[in-house]
C-alpha cells in the first residue's frame, strides 16, 4: 500500500476516529494523541491492512482499544473525573438542549455511551457497531435501547421540571 492508497482508505476516517476517541477520553489532546498513535501503527503495518474485511471498523476498534488503554493511566482517569464533576455541577437550561443531551450521553455507562455514540452520532449500522465493539448484535441492541431510555427519562424529568418552574414563576 502506498501513501496515496493509505490516504484514501485509512486517513479519510481520521475525523470520525477523533470524535470516537473524544467520546471515550473526553479530552481533545488525549483523543488527538490516541488517533495519531493508531494512524502511526496503521502506517507501519500498511502492507497487512488488505487482510481486513472492513478497514473502517478495524480503525475504530484500534482507536477504542488505544483510548481504553489511555484511560487506565492515572492522569487521564483523574481528568475524566474532574471533567465529569464540572459537567454535573453546571446549571442546565432548556435553551442548550444539545449540550444537555451530550452531557446525558456522557453520563451513561461505557457500553451504552459507545453504542449510542456510534449509532446516533456517527450513524453506524448495528452490524458495524457489532464489529467495532466486538459485541453480539442483541447486546448492541439492548445497550442502545437502554441508553435511549435513560436519556429520554432524564430529558422528560428536566423538561417537566423546567415547565413547572416556568409556570410557577408566571403566577
Amino acid at each position: 500500500m502506498n501513501q496515496e492508497q493509505f490516504k484514501n482508505t485509512v486517513f479519510v476516517h481520521k475525523d470520525k476516529l477523533f470524535r470516537f476517541a473524544k467520546r471515550i477520553l473526553v479530552d481533545d489532546d488525549e483523543a488527538f494523541d490516541a488517533v495519531q498513535n493508531v494512524m502511526m501503527r496503521l502506517w507501519q503495518g500498511k502492507d497487512k491492512l488488505y487482510q481486513y474485511r472492513n478497514l473502517e471498523a478495524f480503525c475504530m476498534q484500534s482507536v477504542k482499544n488505544e483510548a481504553l488503554n489511555r484511560i487506565k493511566k492515572d492522569k487521564v482517569r483523574t481528568d475524566f473525573a474532574e471533567q465529569h464533576q464540572i459537567i454535573s455541577t453546571t446549571e442546565n437550561s432548556v435553551g442548550n438542549t444539545k449540550e444537555i443531551i451530550l452531557e446525558m450521553i456522557n453520563s451513561l455507562p461505557e457500553k451504552q455511551r459507545l453504542v449510542m455514540h456510534l449509532r446516533d452520532v456517527e450513524d453506524y449500522d448495528i452490524d458495524e457497531i457489532v464489529e467495532v465493539l466486538e459485541m453480539g448484535e442483541s447486546a448492541v441492541r439492548v445497550n442502545l435501547m437502554r441508553a435511549r431510555q435513560k436519556v429520554k427519562e432524564q430529558l422528560t424529568k428536566l423538561f417537566d421540571y423546567e415547565s413547572v418552574r416556568i409556570y410557577s414563576n408566571k403566577k
